[in-house]
């Protein structure tokens, strides 16, 4: 089998001091807290990924995506590398809900000063590099 790198996207949702995280299942990062997002589609502009990705995943609609910045990160474990990069969304209103629940337990609002844990390698390595709460 070839190795290749993915592009991942990642979403930041922020609403009232809070970031809407995931508690993943079922895929590599298993029982970690990710944000909203998956794989960039042949032809899909970033932007329309994380439309797309926070709509599947969650049922709630972001305007205003916006750049922030990409992590490099290599699993180990599951011989897997990406690139994600990270955008913001604005929150729109509803409750989200969990559309894939193959692929995620929950969706939470999490204070960005009380995060849970652990969190998604990818998500770990973004807040290493960036400070959330002046996004």
């Amino acid at each position: 089998m070839s190795q290749v790198v993915r592009v991942g996207v990642a979403v930041i949702v922020m609403h009232d001091n809070k970031i809407l995280l995931g508690e993943r299942i079922g895929a590599h990062g298993a029982n970690t807290w990710a944000t909203p997002g998956g794989h960039l589609e042949f032809g899909e502009t970033v932007e329309q990924c994380a439309v797309r990705e926070v709509a599947e995943e969650t049922g709630l609609n972001v305007t205003n995506i916006r750049k922030l910045d990409f992590t490099n990160d290599i699993f180990s474990a599951e011989n897997k590398h990406y690139i994600t990069l990270y955008l913001q969304a604005k929150y729109e209103g509803g409750e989200p809900v969990n559309k894939e629940p193959n692929k995620c337990l929950q969706w939470r609002w999490c204070d960005v000063n009380d995060l849970p844990t652990p969190l998604f390698l990818s998500l770990r390595h973004f807040l290493n590099d960036a400070d959330l709460l002046s996004q």
